[in-house]
């Protein structure tokens, strides 16, 4: 056997569904040394074209590539030795893939992945099922997945809390919730008379193991005796404190019986890097990771998925997307209101826990990460987890941190709310400076900002490029540094900033748009669904892309938890102040100031 035929290698061709195994480990058919894939590569591999060998190819050479990528021979032949039959058009025999257990990839199209399951019963068990959560966001998201007709065929709803209630009662619940969040909605009445009546309501305690049996009993003996290889997905919208003995009833009397059984678990997961071990081990003793589905809505925000795509599938980003030629990136999350109403549970987080320990970080790595082997989940939760490891851990200096005050007697300061105590520390602004300790990103400060009660509703992601040495051009009108702006919410948009020329005999310099506003851009940005909607839909396909692992947390709370520590204690300056419907404390200028960057506000 010749030297090349010895292994075998993969070859992929980005527009077509298949992938190739040639012949040559070493020498691809251009004469190119390369190196042999891993069957990691084969994540996709449903997308690939069938692996292909050549009359050269040694009977073991092609049993290891079958048994190492799940693929079976089209012909006996291909397996066993050279083909005996006429040579086809083509020099390679093909053998078929099977698609991998462990589902699809992330940018597969919806209606791809959707596919698989639609065949699939489902029951849907949201927890809290009378609380603002539920009512404001899951059941919305999920009748927008009906109407959509992204849920699978068989599927019932099953709202379970402690609140007294029939199923009539239930159903009214949730038609006072629910909204078309589509354009034609002439179809909404009639899509939700079919809905509501695959909807229901079991009052049990989250503490009774018997109340979970109840449940049990209940879709054993009715759903789930028409569809006995029924799935059952758990939503928790409970507290944090009912967490864990919830799982542990879900474990022990709620498990499907004959298919998959996912628990999605809302933030907050943990209140610092201690209390968050304590709720994985508990979790961990109940769950697998596999089943374990822990939820950051703002990963499923259109922008923010389009992060990756932005940097890995544009050339001219990824060149440029390290310490050489960006010099900050800024993370700014603004809302305009302030804690009305969310006083008692935000006094005890503040807006560190709320939004930048978990919504901005994980922006942050998405940003920074190094380039996935493939767009599975793992493979980019790998990356995310590498570069928050290389984060270091932050103290009490490297923030700025304010609580609100009233402006007029139009507003109400933070301390004025009912159920905040008169000597709480709780921040409600926090402005912070975090380094990246690798090749990558050494040098380069990333900026994150979270407040509320300020000028504005914003989330948007800033990344500054370095002024050029020795530019022909003079800097003018303040345009010192060319910007490339990713507004997440409100208003999707994506715009890069430049200098241009006013147009005219003059010439006359001003800074300047290359602009990308989804509304209209894009006819489908009018219909751009609800994060929640994505990520339910992904826990029923499978897909983990979009969802934080337990180590990624680890890390998280290994960065934040030193800071948080030292700003609680009680020897601790307290938070500066600044006024209701303003841009924000100072104090958050004078820290970006020591990196020579300024906020854009």
């Amino acid at each position: 056997m010749p030297p090349r035929a010895r292994f075998a290698s993969l070859n992929f061709h980005p527009r077509r569904r298949f992938a190739r195994v040639c012949l040559s480990a070493s020498v691809s058919r251009h004469g190119v040394r390369q190196q042999p894939a891993s069957p990691a590569a084969l994540c996709v591999s449903h997308r690939a074209e069938p692996p292909r060998f050549n009359a050269n190819t040694s009977p073991r050479c092609a049993r290891r590539a079958c048994a190492a990528y799940g693929c079976r021979p089209a012909n006996k032949n291909a397996a066993n030795g050279p083909a005996e039959a006429p040579q086809p058009a083509h020099p390679f025999h093909t053998l078929t893939i099977d698609p991998p257990d462990h589902g699809l990839a992330l940018m597969d199209s919806v209606h791809l992945r959707n596919a698989k399951v639609r065949g699939e019963p489902v029951a849907i068990i949201v927890l809290g099922a009378s609380g603002d959560l539920a009512k404001k966001k899951t059941f919305p998201a999920i009748f927008s997945l009906f109407y959509h007709g992204l849920l699978p065929t068989h599927f019932v709803l099953y709202g379970f809390a402690r609140s007294p209630m029939s199923d009539d009662q239930f159903r009214e619940l949730i038609l006072d919730t629910l909204s078309c969040r589509v354009i034609d909605g002439e179809r909404c009445q009639e899509k939700m008379n079919h809905f509501l009546p695959q909807c229901f309501y079991h009052q049990g305690d989250y503490y009774d193991a018997t109340s979970f049996g109840n449940l049990n009993d209940v879709l054993t003996h009715g759903f789930e005796m028409e569809h006995p290889k029924t799935n059952r997905l758990f939503y928790l919208a409970i507290p944090p404190k009912v967490f864990e003995a919830s799982c542990s009833n879900i474990s022990i009397n709620g498990r499907a019986h004959n298919g998959w059984t996912r628990v999605v678990v809302e933030k907050p997961f943990g209140h610092d890097l201690p209390s968050y071990r304590d709720l994985r081990s508990s979790l961990a003793s109940v769950l697998t990771e596999e089943e374990t589905f822990r939820i950051d809505h703002f990963l499923a925000k259109e922008l923010v998925q389009n992060l990756m795509t932005l940097r890995f599938a544009n050339v001219i980003f990824e060149p440029l997307w390290n310490r050489h030629h960006i010099k900050s990136v800024q993370i700014t999350f603004k809302e305009h209101f302030g804690v009305e109403g969310r006083a008692g549970y935000f006094d005890h987080v503040g807006i560190i826990r709320d939004i930048m320990q978990n919504h901005l970080l994980q922006i942050l790595s998405l940003l920074a990460m190094e380039p996935p082997v493939t767009l599975c989940a793992e493979d980019i939760r790998d990356e995310k987890v590498k570069v928050l490891r290389a984060i270091q851990p932050l103290k009490a200096s490297d923030f700025a941190t304010a609580q609100y005050a009233a402006k007029d007697s139009r507003s109400k300061g933070y301390l004025e709310d009912d159920g905040v105590p008169q000597d709480s520390r709780t921040p409600t602004f926090a402005s912070c400076v975090l380094h990246i300790n690798n090749a990558r990103w050494d040098g380069v400060p990333f900026l994150m900002r979270a407040g509320k009660a300020l000028d504005e509703r914003k989330t948007e992601i800033r990344i500054q490029f370095k002024h050029v040495p020795g530019a022909l051009f003079p800097v003018t009108n303040g345009a010192e540094h060319n910007e490339l702006v990713i507004r997440v919410q409100p208003d999707e948009a994506i715009y890069m900033k430049i200098v241009s020329k006013v147009p005219g005999l003059t010439s006359r310099m001003e800074e300047a748009r290359l602009n990308l506003f989804y509304r209209h851009a894009w006819e489908e940005s009018k219909d751009i669904p609800d994060a929640y909607e994505r990520l339910i839909l992904d826990v029923i396909q499978g897909e983990k892309s979009l969802f934080i692992r337990d180590d990624e947390l680890e890390a998280a709370w290994t960065i934040f938890t030193p800071a948080l520590e030292e700003l609680e204690d009680r020897s601790a300056p307290m938070p500066e102040v600044y006024h209701y419907g303003t841009t924000g404390p100072t104090g958050s200028d004078v820290l970006a100031e020591k990196y020579d960057v300024h906020w854009s506000n």
